[in-house]
């Protein structure tokens, strides 16, 4: 993963083998500023609604700052909730549990 501050709008790509997401970088603060406590699952199928209360159903919530969805390519959009937990993580704004599946997280 890594920023494009030279996209519009700004992004974070995520490079999966010869697969490039790119989701609006504002995600990262949106989801943050928010204080939320969301299921990590993960809907993989943008065409399928995905389950409330998950970083997917929020990715993509026309209640949100943006008003829709985070990623910018349509097909891969639903992803969004696979990439943004370990990444949130990482930068140390949140904690996710670990378990085998049904795994929560929230803003530290």
């Amino acid at each position: 993963m890594y920023r494009d501050e030279t996209a519009s709008p700004p992004a974070f790509v995520c490079v999966v083998g010869k697969t490039e997401l790119r989701y609006q970088l504002r995600a990262i603060d949106d989801l943050h500023e928010e204080g939320w406590r969301l299921d990590a699952a993960r809907e993989r199928d943008e065409q399928k609604p995905a389950t409330e209360g998950t970083v997917d159903a929020r990715g993509r919530s026309p209640k949100n700052p943006v008003g829709g969805w985070y990623g910018m390519k349509k097909g891969l959009r639903g992803r969004f909730g696979m990439y943004m937990p370990p990444l949130l993580e990482a930068l140390g704004l949140t904690e996710v549990e670990h378990n085998p599946k049904n795994n929560r997280m929230r803003a530290i």
